[in-house]
């Protein structure tokens, strides 16, 4: 009964001049005190006697009980539970006395928690009936209404409600105050300083350089809005922001720009060309043109440099920034938390400055909490927790997908106006492999595109071949283009680009000063008779008209991309002969493109020297690298090549599991090196499917690639590992590439995402479905295409499924397993469907099983059911041919009643003695058994006892005192006995 409705039996009339009796009569004054007056010195019923004892109390709520009872219309509860209504009425009146809060807190409350605390001290009775407890809740907030009315009409409410928003207001204000004393406000200078700052950050971030569109009437640079390319990122393991709590990134992609937004402290891993320093330049334009934040762009190459990190105070003057701030302008924006500090390039500073960095990188975070924090490098720089204890997370930036690929060709040709290219080049990033192999960041897109339009649609298909193009491209195009005479020629910029690269290789940097860089080009100019003009000069010519060497900052030479250096530096080594220096490196993960391009130039007795002696180190990487090293050996002695085959041989393809984990260890270098499956075994072919599994993380793409092309493999073996691995990849681009083209014979499919449930609807019917998690089933149906074809449905630790009717939509189910559901009712409302098989485990109520009479297996625990004898719960009439019995799950009923099912012939039980076994005559008819639980003699001779007929006997128990393990087959003589 609602308050409205009892408000139609009882009128304010009554009620307002019975809830006044309540109260002690209104006082004279403002109630201006210091402490509020409680409860329980309005009411007229506690300590010494005021106006009304218990009895008068209890006079007033059976009054309004015999009001309500008497109004028109049907009673609120029937007449012999007046008397109990009425007491507990009293009780909960009675209880107002003991709440500890005013009159004003009271009013706050309102009346339907005002009810709820009277009820709570005042539970009803036993035994009420359903209208009786629905009356009194009415009629507790009926009563509530008008005591909160009364309180408002007291002379002093007024008065306390506006002491009460005085308090609270000047602890605002004091709040607000604290507020501002920590959060000073930014003086004029700094708001005028900033309208000019965030605008040049804007200017000076918004271009970048797309490789190969520099071309006759094409601008240098174009504006990162228009060539900008949103990348994803991906995270191993849930990223905690530290100023929220709540996660980051869950395990799969995300767009950079969201994955980053607001993000306090994240460490992003990206290899050459994926675009990292591009998404700093997109952060720091986006937060400048919208003002949350102040961004600092610091190159930490730059920073390294100068010598001492730069303090917060000097971070525009160690880049270079023509504007002069207020003196302590950057203390005041970092103590604000206003800032957003970009550091980029971790990996392009030596190793010896790493730890220097992060020293200095801890001072700040510790001067300066709240800021945001991202900090860029190369994956292998530094190691996974390098930054965890600083509350860093980590995103990886994946590779290009086929999407995004075909979304930069597109604005490259519309970029470079050419779009009689675009077409055929997208034709061959989807039909050559090689080609879209290397197309995976927007380095190389930018070089294929532009090597496809230099060549009028002709592309090399190897790495070296696409590089020594691309260099060609580079170091001649512009001046050819331009109609003007280089001084250098190409062999001769050849010569000392690769020199300067080697220089950098060799001390694990990515700049050197210009000096230094003049002087290795002095040094070289003996032997290049072509080059003319002093060191300064060359290295000027070389800045101007290569394509490869830039000054990012005064003073400073690098070149456009590492694995440009990586690439030069291969050829100076093997130049210099220096096969030795090479492998005393190869540990190195960073010197692994440099030894690959070093055997791609080498020639055929340097490549074998130096493929023997990685395989001298006897190391699965090393081996490994020596495997990758002979795409790039056309020439080599067969007996080397034998060898690396040979001893690759033993890792690839693994012929196991453990195998398939020991060779992914060896890091995404791998996945280039799997084969597909034509002329594997069933185990190889697993095994190469869970390599590329466990590797997925660390190269999405690429692992996406090599199980694609065991997506037709006929083994169950490996279609279900193609099927468990879909959580490690975007789930629709994995449904479409891999699951939709499965044989789905005898396979289960598992979701267990809002996104994998999606894709069902997009994908060819599924039979047997998993789904883990709370999905309402009603979603479940609406995804998919159909559930006439849904023949087996699992669904596990649903706490969403409360009515088992729902699952009536599957008119073709034949086996259905229902775990960690314990809200789940109604199992009678599949009598309907052509169920077979039933599994239940921790579900809500197992009243209805008595319905299922089409059962042939059945499974039971962690559920109790109800009865004492097996017949009173399970379908008696079911053929069942396989029961399992679970832990709980006879506690009542044991296991009186099982001789009724002669049919069974496979039976598992989880006893706890052999007192389960009394009244059971023998089951002849059973033939395997499982038996959980019994671990002593006398039990295991009372269950031998019942089976006389079993054959297989599978016993999951631990030996008593006085049985061996291998007296356990004198209980069971004439069956093959297994201990588990």
């Amino acid at each position: 009964m609602e308050p409205t409705v009892l408000g139609g039996k009882l009128a304010s009339s009554l009620m307002g001049p019975l809830v006044k009796k309540l109260f002690r009569p209104d006082g004279p004054g403002a109630g201006l005190v210091e402490r509020p007056v409680r409860l329980s010195a309005l009411v007229s019923f506690r300590g010494e006697r005021r106006t009304l004892g218990e009895k008068e109390v209890r006079k007033l709520a059976g009054r309004l009980t015999a009001e309500a009872m008497a109004s028109p219309g049907e009673r609120p509860f029937p007449a012999d539970e007046e008397p109990a209504v009425t007491d507990t009425l009293t009780r909960r009146l009675l209880a107002l006395g003991g709440l500890d809060m005013d009159d004003v807190q009271a009013v706050r409350l309102g009346s339907r928690e005002l009810a709820r605390q009277l009820h709570r001290h005042a539970p009803p009775p036993d035994g009420l009936s359903a209208d009786a407890s629905a009356f009194l809740d009415s009629a507790t907030q009926w009563a509530c209404l008008h005591i909160l009315e009364f309180f408002t009409r007291r002379s002093t409410f007024v008065s306390r409600t506006l002491i009460e928003q005085t308090h609270t207001q000047r602890e605002l204000i004091a709040k607000v105050d604290e507020l501002i004393t920590r959060t000073p406000r930014p003086d004029v200078r700094d708001l005028a300083f900033e309208r000019r700052y965030l605008p040049y950050v804007a200017d000076r971030h918004n271009h970048i350089t797309i490789y190969g569109i520099d071309l006759r009437d094409s601008p240098d640079r174009w504006p990162l809005e228009v060539a900008y390319l949103s990348l994803d990122v991906t995270a191993a393991q849930d990223t905690v922001r530290e100023d929220s709590g709540r996660p980051l990134l869950a395990t799969g992609r995300l767009p950079a720009e969201e994955a980053l937004a607001g993000g306090s402290r994240v460490l992003l891993r990206g290899d050459a060309g994926s675009g990292k320093t591009t998404l700093v330049q997109w952060l720091a334009v986006t937060a400048a043109r919208d003002a949350d934040r102040v961004p600092y762009v610091l190159p930490l190459r730059t920073l390294i440099r100068t010598g001492p990190l730069p303090a917060p105070a000097d971070f525009l003057r160690a880049v270079s920034c023509p504007l002069t701030p207020p003196e302590g302008w950057t203390d005041r924006v970092l103590t604000a938390g206003r800032g957003l500090v970009l550091l980029d390039g971790l990996d392009e500073i030596p190793a010896a400055d790493r730890h220097r960095t992060r020293d200095w990188l801890r001072s700040l975070l510790a001067a300066y909490p709240g800021n945001a924090w991202l900090l860029t490098s190369r994956p292998t720089a530094v190691r996974a927790d390098w930054l965890t204890q600083e509350g860093f997370g980590e995103l990886t930036l994946a590779p290009m997908r086929r999407p995004e690929v075909a979304t930069f060709v597109r604005r490259w040709h519309e970029a470079a106006r050419a779009p009689e290219y675009e077409g055929p080049l997208l034709d061959s990033l989807r039909t050559k492999r090689d080609l879209a192999r290397l197309a995976t960041n927007p380095l190389m897109c930018g070089l294929i595109c532009a090597l496809h339009r230099e060549r009028r649609g002709y592309l090399p298909t190897g790495r070296k071949e696409l590089y020594d193009a691309a260099l060609a491209m580079l170091l001649t195009r512009r001046d050819r283009e331009r109609g003007t005479e280089s001084e250098l020629s190409e062999e001769v910029q050849l010569e000392l680009l690769q020199r300067l690269a080697y220089a950098l290789v060799l001390s694990g940097r990515t700049e050197m000063g210009t000096d230094l860089a003049e002087g290795i080009v002095e040094r070289c100019l003996p032997s290049v008779a072509s080059a003319h003009g002093d060191a300064a000069a060359v290295l000027r010519d070389l800045l101007l008209r290569s394509g490869l060497l830039r000054q990012p900052a005064p003073g400073v030479v690098d070149f456009v991309h590492r694995t440009f250096q990586d690439y030069l530096g291969a050829r100076c080594a093997v130049a210099e002969g220096h096969l030795d220096v090479l492998a005393s490196h190869a540990d190195d993960t960073q010197w692994e493109d440099v030894i690959r391009m070093a055997v791609a130039h080498a020639r055929p007795r340097e490549r074998s020297a130096l493929l023997r002696q990685l395989l001298a180190a006897d190391t699965p990487r090393l081996t490994l690298l020596a495997l990758a090293c002979l795409e790039h050996a056309a020439a080599l002695d067969p007996g080397t090549r034998a060898e690396v085959e040979a001893r690759a041989g033993v890792l690839v393809p693994p012929g196991t599991t453990e195998e398939a984990r020991v060779l992914a260890e060896a890091g995404p270098l791998v996945l280039e090196l799997l084969p597909g499956p034509a002329g594997l075994t069933a185990e190889q072919a697993r095994g190469v499917t869970v390599t590329a599994s466990l590797l997925a993380e660390e190269e999405p793409e690429t692992a996406l690639a090599v199980l694609r092309r065991f997506r037709d493999h006929p083994d169950l073996g490996v279609r279900r590992q193609l099927v468990g691995t879909w959580g490690r990849f975007d789930a629709d681009e994995y449904a479409s590439e891999v699951l939709d083209r499965l044989d789905r014979t005898d396979l289960l499919l598992t979701c267990a995402s809002v996104d994998q449930r999606d894709c069902l609807a997009r994908m060819r019917p599924w039979h047997r479905l998993h789904f883990t998690g709370p999905h309402l089933v009603e979603d479940i149906v609406a995804a998919l295409p159909t559930t006439e074809q849904v023949t087996t449905l699992r669904l596990v630790t649903n706490g969403l499924l409360t009515d088992c009717a729902a699952l009536s939509a599957f008119g073709s189910l034949s086996d259905l397993h229902l775990a960690a559901c314990p809200a789940a009712t109604g199992l009678h409302h599949l009598a309907t469907l052509p169920l077979t098989g039933l599994v239940l485990s921790d579900v809500g109520d197992v009243t209805g099983l008595r319905s299922l009479r089409s059962l042939t297996s059945l499974s039971v625990a962690v559920v109790r059911l109800p009865g004492t004898a097996l017949t009173d719960s399970l379908p008696v009439d079911a053929p069942l041919e396989s029961l399992h019995l679970g832990r709980g799950s006879i506690a009542g009923t044991g296991l009186r009643g099982l001789e009724n099912w002669t049919g069974v012939h496979t039976l598992s039980l989880d006893l706890s003695s052999a007192d389960s076994f009394d009244l059971v005559p023998e089951l002849p008819h059973v033939k395997a058994l499982v038996l959980s639980g019994i671990d002593d003699s006398v039990g295991l001779a009372a269950a031998a006892a019942r089976f006389p007929q079993v054959r297989s006997v599978v016993l999951i128990t631990r030996p008593g005192p006085g049985v061996s393990p291998a007296r356990y087959a004198g209980f069971f003589p004439r069956a093959k006995v297994m201990v588990g």
